[in-house]
């Protein structure tokens, strides 16, 4: 396999504070790889300059060997991301904010509903509910179908299972699956042992530096990691 990503030396500061001092990892095509560390060590930060939000003070990225920031349109056309907070417009409709993500979008979105990501994730039912009425793991749902408007190889998730209940866990673990199956490429951050058990590979992020982890550890192996 190939390095579909490829991040060198990535620095970030917000004013004085240093968040990121020299970020770097790859990323295989069809891998999912997994970045761990305690909460604030950055790992929002580092998502967001991957998916495009933000930018490093210095360092590169690559995505299949170029340069996203200087290929106009490159973020969107690889990148899915799905951030901890919530990207919906919550006054209107599913269907709507489904409308909105797939403007630009190559695929056709009456044919995803019956046979995409939105019928994969379950959203058919619920096409005209206003998105403030939903709960909160079918707003994740939606985001992720969302995210995937364009199937974009790369799918980039901050948190993915944060405060939802099991039975959607272990759908969206389901669907992540799915997606890796046909060659898509996973990022996440977590700290549920169920989505962690779906990387290939693991990086602790830690003082604002990467660090490839033997295996996969999880329980107090990991904990015990994040700790040092």
């Amino acid at each position: 396999m190939t390095n579909i990503i490829e991040v060198d030396n990535i620095c970030k500061n917000y004013g004085l504070k240093k968040v990121l001092k020299g970020a770097s990892f790859y990323v295989k095509q069809g891998e999912c790889v997994g970045i761990v560390g305690a909460n604030g060590c950055g790992k929002s930060t580092l998502l967001s300059i991957l998916s495009g939000i933000n930018k490093p003070r210095k360092g590169t990225l690559t995505y299949a060997g170029k340069n996203p920031f200087k290929n106009k349109g490159m973020f969107s056309d690889m990148i899915g991301y799905v951030p901890q907070e919530n990207p919906l417009m919550e006054q209107l409709s599913v269907y709507d904010n489904l409308k909105f993500w797939y403007c630009d979008s190559r695929r056709d979105l009456k044919q995803d509903l019956v046979s995409g990501t939105p019928a994969a994730l379950g959203l058919g039912e619920y096409l005209y509910t206003r998105v403030d009425k939903l709960s909160g793991g079918m707003k994740k749902r939606l985001s992720i179908a969302c995210a995937l408007a364009n199937f974009p190889p790369i799918i980039i998730m901050d948190e993915p299972g944060a405060s939802l209940d099991i039975v959607c866990k272990e759908d969206i673990k389901s669907y992540l699956k799915k997606y890796l199956s046909v060659g898509g490429t996973v990022i996440l951050t977590s700290h549920e042992e169920c989505e962690l058990a779906l990387c290939n590979r693991m990086y602790l992020l830690k003082d604002g530096v990467m660090q490839e982890l033997e295996g996969c550890p999880n329980g107090e192996k990991l904990m015990e990691y994040i700790r040092l």
